[in-house]
């Protein structure tokens, strides 16, 4: 790091702050300002503040090393902008109706308060020990790497940069809401981009090329069917990324992510209106397009550079064991090929994709506190007090999330392997209850409660499942069905079949049950809005909304077609 870089880390920091301070001079009377930002935020915040929160450290390391040690197998998972044109086009008009704050409070609206304790409880604690935690694990470990510091001050240096990444951002988010985290997401999300660009061209002119990199990478085989690291669609029988699983299980948990999760649909509910949450969703839709791009393709870059200088020592550094390091390809990309002062800017960019990230979850999860826990047991709270509760509530998550750290850190790799099953065990169970909450009107309270109690049942037994099978000594050629269905079978195809049991339960509890009063739903489900309803939604969208609609839709079908 040489000065221009701390002269570019400092102008951003100015820049933040300004952002912060013109924030936190807003009026901050009420939930629906300290939450939603005041309900006014334009298509072009809430776009960047969708992308910019889904970026995070999953993708600073895990989608980066995924590209250097599997290829292309994971980009099912980020090539999904038309999955949140669904979030625009089918879910604004019922959220926006229904005036929630969180999803948990839609689904009381849509069945019972049990439905909405249950999805409280679920995503409240999956953010502090899962989202927030690997965050800010993941963050440490990145700037130990970009910055080549081991200690500072006689502290291990990932110490410092773990908390005080968690600090700069927690101070903004406490004292401004969801309108800090909207309106500071404009300015990283082009900071981002730029930077992920310039690693991008850097890195295939180090290499070669495109040509090269395709060369090199189609060499190299991962499974025993014949595909290579640039197959997106892999034989069915592949053991980690089947095309049939792949397809199944991305949709099933980008459905899940994108449309029913707290930590993405609040962005949607703070526009102003819907043609400005669908807008939005539009231009987070096209934004999405890139990750593969920014992220992905450069860890096959840093992949396809290490090969072709094996005989000089490689250009990714080794794990103990002898192995590869690919977790380190895009800090290690960093570190290696960007000159003074351009460093600084990634160095931006990883900052702001963390940051970003992390502020969403820490207000995402103040609100389910406040609006779900809270005001629920007592809700004649001051509005102010409100404000107060959510600032309280952050400050908790924060400490949560600081003290799960040395946990993490403990089993390592181990425990971020078994985090990245958490979702796909999650999504269905939810999905289930939404799907049928949302398409069918003879859903009941009880079955979509049923279809989040059996979700969470099976997801529970799944991770035991794996846990204990992982780390036991089981007998060679041993078995049972418990194994077989909680264990052996992919995880993709595990999420895909997870989703069909949880619709089949709330399709029949159901039927068992009484159905909801037509007063209770309507507005909520299709088939029930009123004349006036359809007008605003009609007239929330035109032509150019479908255009580019069906432009995203367009580029990702090239993508799939592009990289069969």
């Amino acid at each position: 790091m040489t000065l221009y870089d701390w002269i570019v880390i400092a102008l951003f920091f100015v820049a933040l702050v300004g952002i912060i301070v013109w924030v936190m001079r807003q009026k901050q009377n009420n939930a629906a300002d300290y939450f939603l930002g005041g309900k006014d935020a334009t298509w072009i915040a809430i776009g960047a503040s969708i992308f910019a929160s889904n970026i995070g450290s999953e993708h600073l390391i895990g989608l980066a090393g995924s590209g250097a040690s599997s290829g292309m197998a994971m980009a099912h998972w980020e090539i999904q902008g038309w999955m949140i044109l669904i979030l625009g086009w089918v879910f604004v008009p019922f959220y926006s109706r229904s005036m929630v704050y969180t999803m948990p409070e839609f689904l009381e609206k849509r069945f019972n308060p049990q439905s909405r304790t249950i999805l409280a409880t679920i995503s409240l604690i999956s953010y502090v020990l899962t989202k927030v935690a690997v965050t800010v694990y993941a963050g440490g470990l990145v700037f130990q790497q970009v910055f080549g510091i081991d200690r500072l001050w006689g502290i291990d240096f990932f110490w410092i940069a773990a908390v005080g990444l968690v600090l700069i951002t927690a101070l903004y988010t406490i004292f401004g809401g969801m309108k800090s985290v909207l309106y500071t997401s404009v300015l990283q999300t082009p900071i981002l981009l730029l930077g992920s660009l310039i690693i991008l061209v850097l890195g295939l002119r180090e290499l070669g090329g495109w040509d090269e990199m395709m060369r090199i990478c189609s060499e190299v085989k991962v499974n025993d069917y014949g595909d290579t690291m640039v197959n997106l669609i892999r034989n069915n029988g592949d053991a980690q990324y089947p095309w049939l699983g792949a397809l199944v299980g991305s949709a099933v948990i980008g459905f899940w992510y994108w449309c029913t999760d707290q930590f993405i649909v609040q962005r949607v509910l703070s526009g102003k209106d819907e043609r400005e949450a669908r807008r939005g969703t539009i231009f987070g839709a096209y934004l999405k397009l890139l990750p593969v791009f920014l992220f992905l393709i450069p860890g096959m870059i840093a992949f396809a550079l290490h090969q072709k200088m094996l005989p000089d020592g490689g250009f990714l550094p080794m794990l103990a064991d002898g192995g590869v390091n690919s977790d380190a390809a895009f800090p290690t990309l960093v570190a290696k090929l960007l000159p003074a002062g351009v460093k600084g800017l990634i160095v931006c960019g990883i900052l702001a994709a963390l940051m970003s990230s992390l502020a969403s979850l820490f207000n995402s999860s103040a609100a389910l506190f406040t609006i779900d826990f809270y005001q629920r047991l007592r809700p004649a709270t001051d509005p102010r007090r409100l404000v107060r509760i959510g600032q309280v509530a952050t400050v908790v998550i924060v400490v949560l999330g600081i003290l799960w750290i040395p946990v993490m850190r403990s089993v390592g790799d181990v425990l971020y392997l078994y985090l990245q099953d958490v979702q796909s065990v999650l999504a269905p169970g939810i999905a289930a209850a939404f799907l049928v909450g949302i398409l069918w009107k003879r859903a009941s309270a009880q079955g979509g409660m049923w279809a989040l109690i059996s979700g969470l049942v099976i997801g529970l037994c799944r991770l035991g499942a794996k846990v204990y099978y992982s780390n036991a000594d089981v007998l060679p050629g041993s078995q049972n069905i418990f194994k077989y269905l909680f264990y052996d079978v992919n995880w993709l195809f595990f999420c895909g079949w997870m989703l069909v049991f949880c619709l089949l339960v709330a399709i029949v509890v159901s039927y068992c049950t009484k159905a909801p009063e037509p007063d209770k739903i309507r507005g909520l489900v299709f088939g029930t809005s009123t004349p006036e309803q359809q007008a605003v939604t009609r007239a929330g969208w035109n032509k150019w909304d479908v255009i580019h609609s069906c432009i995203i839709l367009a580029i990702t079908a090239a993508f799939y077609y592009y990289f069969w």
